[in-house]
């Protein structure tokens, strides 16, 4: 399952990477404020599913742009054929696909390839996280205060907006720095990976996060809902980090969480 996923998402890749050399030829179409989706997302996600297809029929599929099918599966695949439009189509380096497998609601492979850099970050549940080949695990940073974290401003709704400023404000005084580069996937596969320490963000898709996810948890990091607890893809609303962090993490957030902001 994890090499078909793999495939999948290396197909994938190489449209996004053809499309990438003439950026000006590409249709774009507005989904909702400041949520774009292009030709190159819909094929991206179509080779993706071909190539599901192909091996696993009966699966059901969660993907970006089609929606969900097949919902009667205990087996369904988790995708986002361009994590990071918004930075595609303005040829800023950081997008990735993600591609995950839920058996029975618990997450099981995950894929997150990075075409810009031919980065492919895998894992399986219960055989740990890798990247090229190369087993990773998160960082030792054991302190909020040395930690490099990653995030999401809120783009799509707003309704949180004021909470998750006030978050922003007491991180940014409280941590060693915090990065948005604009692509989901990516962050939690680099927190994963130990190049940051922690990640938050609100109002996330099942996509964004589902592949990500499992990388943390098999790197050795912790990830939770706003509680702690493993709800992320319902709420939308995502915390990771090394163990000692995303404790801390979760302490900081607790008092900015609203009446609507539950979990």
């Amino acid at each position: 399952m994890l090499n078909t996923a793999i495939k999948a998402a290396r197909r994938a890749g190489s449209v996004i990477g053809r499309a990438s050399l003439d950026l000006g030829q590409i249709k774009i179409s507005v989904k909702q404020q400041n949520d774009f989706v292009t030709e190159v997302d819909r094929a991206a996600e179509t080779a993706i599913i071909d190539t599901l297809r192909e091996v696993y029929p009966t699966h059901a599929i969660l993907a970006e742009e089609s929606g969900l099918t097949d919902s009667r599966s205990d087996y369904q695949w988790i995708i986002d054929p361009l994590d990071g439009t918004t930075n595609f189509i303005h040829g800023f380096p950081q997008y990735a696909v993600s591609i995950a497998l839920a058996h029975k609601g618990a997450l099981t492979q995950a894929v997150v390839f990075d075409p810009n850099r031919n980065e492919l970050f895998t894992a399986s549940k219960g055989a740990g996280a890798f990247l090229n080949d190369k087993r990773i695990r998160v960082s030792q940073c054991a302190k909020l205060d040395a930690a490099l974290l990653g995030t999401g401003f809120p783009y799509r709704r707003f309704d949180h907006a004021d909470a998750y400023l006030a978050l922003f404000k007491e991180l940014t005084r409280r941590s060693a720095g915090i990065r948005r580069p604009g692509a989901a996937s990516l962050d939690l596969a680099w927190l994963a990976a130990g190049r940051i320490d922690g990640f938050w963000e609100f109002g996330l898709a099942p996509w964004d996060m589902a592949a990500g996810a499992l990388l943390i948890l098999e790197a050795g990091g912790l990830v939770g809902d706003l509680s702690g607890e493993g709800d992320y893809l319902k709420t939308g609303n995502i915390v990771g980090g090394t163990p000692k962090v995303f404790a801390q993490l979760l302490r900081t957030i607790q008092p900015h969480r609203t009446s609507t902001l539950q979990s």
